[in-house]
């Protein structure tokens, strides 16, 4: 029997605090002899990352102690911020000071890199015993210098420049290096301003004897965004390209410049995404030549990919954001965000795969009957279908009366060039288990559908996302799962700006959530970093030839036209948006007389990482949501609205 409750008010089990620690970011996972180390954040200690070892029959232990906290600041997003050697020695980057640090077992950590010269790290890998990493150099100029190094494993006192050498260069920016198996070519992905590495990428190779000039283009350079090299043989590069519009495997002939590369089982599905963080993979080699891949076409499937072409599906538990991190004979380690919306690694052996094991992240501790399951809801745009994942209420002990629909947040994706899988978090399920319903909208612009749907974004950034989201919206309303008086929109960064943006031009929604999000495009053109320096050229269009538009779509422009009620959140150590953007729209608001509340936390950054700030965001959500739609949360504090 079921209790009869109205949508907003239902008891749930999921309190702010067990979200805020239930599901770490993973970041990263190898294989060390037997062993799985990964990379985890511990939200009890303001977020910081350590690395963890996981033995057999053994509890994980984490390898790196407080308040040490390995965390890149390369493109300011960062990525590969560790490696180990096969005996176990870790390499990190240090938060704090960007610099490489080694730690032997049992040992204290020791500098590799150093202290001055405006040196950043990230993506750092152990290649044939040799450690490679992306450095950015930040000096007098505005475009920091990046370049391929190589970091001398000697941990001795004395650190000058001669540890690190230059492998690679001659591009606004480098990733993904990659080692031929005798030590003599280097492979990896370049790129320049104005393109973002989704737009158009090179994929270059060199004689490490050779100059820094002296490369040839492998793939790329054409409007396509080859990723991902990976040497399959001593005269052999396996790569990733959307030369097609969709990423697929390429494989081509490193000895014979200028040989056509050749498709690996193509499909109508990405093997590839948006590289915003260093050491992405989306496939890897197994030692006998089969390949594991990821294929995305909204939500992930993992297939394995034979040496004759065939593809088969691998039955594993991955949903969104699936990496392959890393493989050892029939062996490989996937990341992932599983079917019950929680982070998970998979120590997966293909030719056993019903016995893989889940070597971190764990299942809700409320139990699977709370996770609401994804619906996918399409609905046709003025450009096409825009697509969905539905989450409706969900609690197993509570129903709602009869004649009731229930509220719902539209959840909108950062990036823009991003996108979301069907799979249920946290903080959905915060939300569900108390009657509130969630829709997480990919608009147009969004990854996981090929470069066509991707590419609808260009030059209409403020317009195809927010015509996007109010027809979902609205669809969901047409077709009486939502109440249309009581439709709410949320996101965070360029989803707040999509947030901002529909509360200006449209009535569709009742109450908007803004984090960090964009608010002036010009302030935005000015203050960003550089790895998006260029970015609105093509989301919008290139500066000063287009400043006139950079006013008319920046919600700063619009706030006369501001009538719904707005909760804003802001770190206050955002270098990516920073609080001056949201501390505008708070002021505007003020002045015109705008029911709003504003959160500012101090030591975060772009994005919540402190369980704190996490248990705050949630529980003033949820308590705005009841201020405006008119229903009580149970146990959580009312909001003030200014």
């Amino acid at each position: 029997m079921t209790t009869s409750l109205p949508y907003g008010t239902w008891p749930s089990p999921l309190t702010a605090a067990s979200v805020s620690t239930a599901s770490p970011r993973l970041e990263g996972a190898q294989f060390v002899g037997e062993d799985v180390w990964w990379g985890q954040s511990v939200a009890a200690e303001g977020g910081r990352t350590t690395v963890m070892r996981q033995r057999a029959a053994a509890p994980p232990e984490s390898m790196l102690a407080a308040p040490w906290n390995a965390r890149s600041s390369v493109h300011e997003y960062g990525g590969g911020a560790w490696a180990t050697s096969n005996e176990g020695v870790l390499v990190f980057v240090e938060k704090t000071d960007q610099r490489v640090w080694l730690v032997e077992p049992g040992s204290e950590p020791q500098a590799l890199t150093p202290e001055s010269g405006g040196y950043r790290f990230g993506g750092l890998s152990m290649q044939h015993g040799r450690l490679l990493a992306i450095r950015e150099t930040h000096g007098d100029s505005p475009t920091p210098l990046r370049d391929i190094v190589e970091i001398s494993m000697d941990a001795s006192p004395a650190r000058d420049g001669s540890t690190v050498t230059v492998l690679a260069s001659r591009s606004t920016f480098v990733a993904q290096p990659a080692l031929s198996p005798d030590g003599t070519m280097l492979a990896w992905v370049a790129w320049d301003h104005p393109h973002m590495p989704w737009d158009e990428t090179q994929l270059r190779l060199k004689p490490l004897s050779a100059g820094l000039d002296d490369y040839i283009m492998v793939a790329g350079g054409n409007g396509s965004a080859p990723l991902q090299p990976v040497w399959t043989s001593p005269s052999e590069l396996t790569y990733t390209d959307d030369e097609s519009g969709r990423w697929n495997l390429m494989r081509v002939s490193a000895a014979l410049p200028g040989t056509a590369p050749r498709a690996l089982a193509p499909a109508n599905a990405d093997t590839g995404g948006g590289l915003w963080v260093l050491g992405l993979r989306w496939f890897g080699v197994l030692a006998d030549g089969r390949i594991v891949a990821i294929r995305t076409n909204g939500s992930d499937e993992v297939a394995v990919i034979d040496t004759d072409g065939t593809a088969t599906a691998l039955p594993v538990d991955v949903m969104a954001n699936t990496v392959i991190e890393a493989t050892r004979g029939s062996e490989v380690l996937i990341s992932t965000v599983a079917a019950d919306g929680s982070a998970a690694i998979w120590r997966v052996d293909i030719d056993q795969p019903a016995r893989a094991a889940r070597v971190a992240g764990s299942a809700p501790t409320w139990g699977e009957q709370w996770m609401p399951r994804a619906r996918p809801f399409v609905v046709e745009g003025a450009r096409g279908p825009v697509y969905s994942f539905d989450y409706p209420p969900t609690n197993p002990n509570v129903h709602a009366p009869a004649n009731e629909r229930p509220p719902y947040v539209v959840f909108v994706h950062g990036g823009p060039t991003s996108h979301v899988g069907g799979a249920a978090s946290g903080k959905i399920a915060y939300l569900t288990s108390r009657g509130i319903g969630v829709l997480d909208v990919n608009y147009g612009g969004s990854t996981g559908y090929g470069r066509v749907y991707r590419e609808r974004l260009l030059g209409q950034w403020g317009v195809v996302d927010v015509e996007d989201v109010i027809v979902a919206a609205q669809g969901l309303a047409e077709a009486d799962i939502a109440d249309p008086r009581r439709l709410a929109i949320a996101g965070g960064s360029a989803g707040g700006w999509t947030v901002l943006c529909a509360l200006a031009q449209s009535d569709v929604f009742g109450a908007g959530i803004s984090r960090y999000g964009v608010a002036d495009l010009r302030r935005l053109a000015e203050d960003t970093h550089d790895f998006e320096a260029r970015y609105l050229d093509s989301m919008v269009g290139p500066l000063p030839e287009a400043e006139q538009l950079y006013i008319d779509r920046s919600p700063l422009s619009h706030l006369d036209e501001f009538t719904t009620p707005l909760l804003i959140e802001q770190g206050l150590d955002d270098l990516v948006v920073p609080p001056s953007q949201s501390e505008a729209v708070r002021d505007a608001l003020a002045g015109a007389g705008v029911a709003h509340a504003y959160l500012a936390f101090e030591g975060e950054g772009h994005g919540f990482r402190r369980a704190e700030t996490i248990v705050a965001t949630l529980e003033a959500e949820i308590a705005f949501l009841g201020a405006v739609f008119d229903f009580v949360p149970p146990d959580v504090a009312p909001i003030e609205l200014n």
